[in-house]
């Protein structure tokens, strides 16, 4: 119990995540340094670290990155702001939802994946096609969540709006939207996610012009592997510091919630 303590108090709370990377990577710094393993595809960090130099110093890196993230905010803008306008139709219109709800979940079940061949054939292989299927990354989670969060809206709110004459924009305001928005946030961050990883899909898929998964396709092509695991990295990190930029963003704008529970 006491080395328990001693532990805790050795590790500060913030630093604890770093735990379980740096003991990956200290695991596999001693597996190629020592000779356990002689795999080409298992290259030293040491190489990969040179490789990230390398691509930074050329500016590779920043063409890369910045083709990734245009693409990826361009979809996600688009993807996002049509889902909540058709998550608030959906549900908030009990015709809207009897008239297309049965067709929107009919689509939804198919695999986004399905949709790169009439994509490629519509708009080419060039940004539009990449867009167009990030976009779609980002509508159906926005659109689901949205739906969510104003049909769970308690009828009792919408009932005392109404004894006190709101009318629709006010209801909209000052009851629905801060009900739903929770779920909504919810959706919006699922949204993030699934964009970048449709980002990825879609550079790897429609293998044209600049992008982090063009750079995947180098590595692979000439059997770069340090290439390949720094462009895994990068990845990995560009992922972190979206997902905290967002989950920051959500505490601020939902601080609210916090100090309507602390009054109870």
């Amino acid at each position: 119990m006491s080395s328990l303590v001693q532990n805790k108090v050795l590790i500060p709370k913030r630093l604890r995540g770093w735990v379980l990377p740096l003991a990956l990577l200290a695991l596999w710094w001693a597996a190629v340094a020592s000779g356990w393993s002689t795999s080409a595809l298992l290259v030293s960090p040491v190489a990969v670290w040179e490789r990230g130099a390398q691509q930074v110093a050329s500016g590779e890196l920043w063409v890369a990155l910045s083709a990734s993230l245009w693409r990826n905010a361009w979809g996600f803008a688009i993807g996002a702001s049509a889902g909540l306008v058709f998550g608030a139709l959906l549900g908030g219109s009990r015709w809207f939802d009897r008239l297309i709800g049965p067709s929107f979940h009919t689509l939804k079940q198919i695999s986004l994946f399905a949709w790169i061949p009439m994509l490629s054939m519509w708009f080419g292989l060039g940004d539009a096609a990449k867009i167009a299927f990030i976009a779609m990354a980002a509508f159906f989670p926005v659109v689901l969540n949205t739906f969510e969060g104003i049909r769970s809206v308690p009828r009792e709110f919408i009932e005392v709006a109404r004894v006190y004459e709101f009318s629709t924009w006010q209801l909209l305001r000052r009851v629905v939207a801060p009900a739903a928005a929770p779920s909504i946030f919810t959706g919006i961050h699922l949204s993030l996610i699934y964009t970048w990883l449709a980002t990825l899909g879609a550079e790897y898929l429609l293998a044209s012009g600049k992008g982090i998964g063009n750079t995947l396709i180098d590595g692979r092509e000439h059997f770069w592997m340090d290439l390949v695991l720094f462009g895994v990295v990068v990845i990995g990190l560009v992922g972190f510091i979206l997902n905290w930029l967002l989950g920051t963003l959500e505490k601020r704008l939902l601080a609210w919630r916090d100090r309507t529970l602390a009054s109870y």
